[in-house]
């Protein structure tokens, strides 16, 4: 069967593994994201079988009180036997079609909407570029947009949320905190959305 690439699923990996990636076995989704085929057929074959490793690059803090950086990480491809579905599988950070991580993202929301820092306070925190004579950042109000019309972190169910951007950023942020783990509480809100943001399914 032909490679449906345009098609592709990403797939954020949920589990913990010693090294980054894990095992074929061990990241294998558990059914394909576009056809929701189960991973293993009822006869015992894998209809999502493993296939290769591959790249990606991320941008953004690796962890809450890092510098932002670029990056490179490995992925795991998977391919869907019964629809020819290329699945990646990335770490819990990251967000599907974007160069920023989604934990990165998360932070940037935090900052701007709760923590009602300026954008461009906000860039020099979580962008990796120079921000020398830059005024503000327009990736802010891209992100809520994203927000409002469900592209992005689509699981805290805000689309159609009403208000400005930053009221958007503030309402999505204190969502993300609210996925945090109980010992981030006592953090920061740019903290708690960063580790938030990894937790959402």
């Amino acid at each position: 069967m032909k490679e449906n690439r345009g098609n592709a699923g990403v797939v954020r990996f949920a589990g913990d593994v010693n090294s980054w990636p894990g095992s074929v076995g061990v990241m294998r989704p558990d059914h394909c994201p576009k056809c929701k085929c189960p991973a293993f057929g009822g006869d015992g074959g894998i209809n999502v079988q493993g296939h290769g490793l591959g790249r990606r690059g991320q941008r953004g803090p690796p962890a809450p009180e890092e510098p932002a950086g670029n990056w490179n990480f490995r992925i795991r491809r998977y391919r869907c036997e019964l629809c020819g579905a290329v699945i990646q599988v990335e770490p819990s950070s990251s967000t599907a079609r974007k160069h920023f991580s989604g934990a990165a993202i998360a932070m940037a929301l935090a900052l701007w909407g709760l923590v009602r820092r300026s954008a461009a306070e906000v860039r020099k925190v979580v962008n990796d570029r120079s921000t020398d004579g830059v005024a503000g950042w327009t990736s802010l109000c891209r992100w809520a947009q994203g927000i409002r019309d469900g592209t992005l972190f689509p699981e805290l169910g805000l689309c159609g949320v009403k208000g400005t951007p930053r009221e958007v950023a503030a309402k999505a942020a204190s969502a993300l905190c609210g996925w945090a783990l109980p010992l981030d509480r006592e953090c920061s809100r740019d903290h708690q959305a960063f580790t938030g943001a990894c937790q959402v399914r």
